[in-house]
């Protein structure tokens, strides 16, 4: 017992130094994906795991194209998969085990379709969906009058804004936006000069602290919402609403428990995310920095995390 309580103490003095040794000299593979709050949490993941001693590289991935190499172990995990994006891949790596799901990550999403409120005055009984059936063309472009303009994810997002315009015979022409940059600086620019605009987007997102934008809203689902049929006017649902889960390749606690830990123990909420968002997309500040500051201001946050997966690795 007394040496295992001085074993004990060695591992935590290693925790505080940050000379904590990793179960493997391999390095943790964390995707990036196409978006900041993806940036955020696929970082502050990494940072932790640093902070456990492990070695960490994060590769460019597609949202949906990452799966595939979690599944066969390429990458190691993923903080922040939104559940109702996620193409063929996903459902099947976790039904086979291939992917584990490791709990969600603490954010609160919603997907849908917004629009700036002078809106309402062009057109009336916004924001219910069933309003943009009399009123398309007051949302419409010169390349799609009639019908009117939504502006949707970029293409290789997936096409599920158009699947539901499409269900519902909605006169609305679906134009994929060009990225989440793109998609921002348009709604800006329509802002600022009070010309129309609908656009799928999501949150958390600093947008929202930033511009007044509302929601369209639905009708109510009899049970969880289903995007891929079914949908009518009258009987639409819209958007499944996401959860965010932590997934990890199947051998990932095995061949990093104390890093498979920390994993399962950290959560982030919208508040952090939107506030770190806010700092880096429109103050200009890099990612690294604003994220070693959140971590540096909030050891009483982390630290648990981090002392979970040094106790793990005994």
């Amino acid at each position: 017992m007394k040496a295992k309580s001085l074993i004990s103490a060695a591992v935590m003095a290693l925790a505080g130094s940050g000379m904590a040794l990793a179960d493997s000299s391999d390095p943790i593979k964390i995707p990036i994906n196409e978006w900041t709050g993806q940036h955020i949490s696929a970082h502050i993941t990494g940072t932790l795991f640093k902070k456990a001693g492990y070695e960490v590289e994060y590769v460019t991935a597609g949202a949906v194209p990452q799966f595939a190499a979690i599944a066969q172990g390429d990458l190691h995990l993923q903080p922040e998969v939104w559940t109702n994006n996620v193409g063929d891949i996903y459902p099947k790596a976790v039904e086979s085990g291939d992917i584990v799901v490791l709990g969600q990550l603490g954010l609160q999403p919603q997907e849908g379709w917004i629009f700036p409120p002078y809106m309402k005055e062009k057109c009336p009984g916004l924001p219910s969906y069933d309003a943009l059936y009399e009123c398309a063309e007051a949302f419409a472009a010169a390349d799609t009058f009639p019908k009117g303009r939504l502006i949707t994810y970029p293409a290789d997002w997936g096409t599920r804004s158009k699947d539901v315009v499409g269900m519902i015979e909605l006169p609305f022409e679906p134009v994929a936006g060009g990225s989440e940059g793109a998609m921002i600086a348009e709604a800006k620019s329509a802002v600022a000069t009070g010309d129309p605009i609908l656009m799928m987007f999501w949150q958390p997102h600093w947008l929202f602290a930033d511009m007044d934008m509302e929601w369209v809203a639905w009708d109510a689902a009899d049970g969880e919402c289903v995007e891929e049929s079914g949908q009518e006017r009258g009987k639409a649902c819209g958007f499944q609403q996401a959860t965010i889960d932590k997934i990890a390749n199947k051998n990932f606690a095995s061949d990093y428990p104390g890093a498979n830990a920390i994993f399962e123990a950290m959560s982030l909420d919208n508040s952090v995310q939107n506030a770190l968002m806010l700092e880096i997309d429109q103050k200009g500040r890099p990612l690294e920095e604003v994220v070693a500051e959140w971590v540096d201001a909030n050891e009483a946050t982390w630290k648990p995390w981090v002392d979970a997966g040094l106790a793990a690795k005994q």
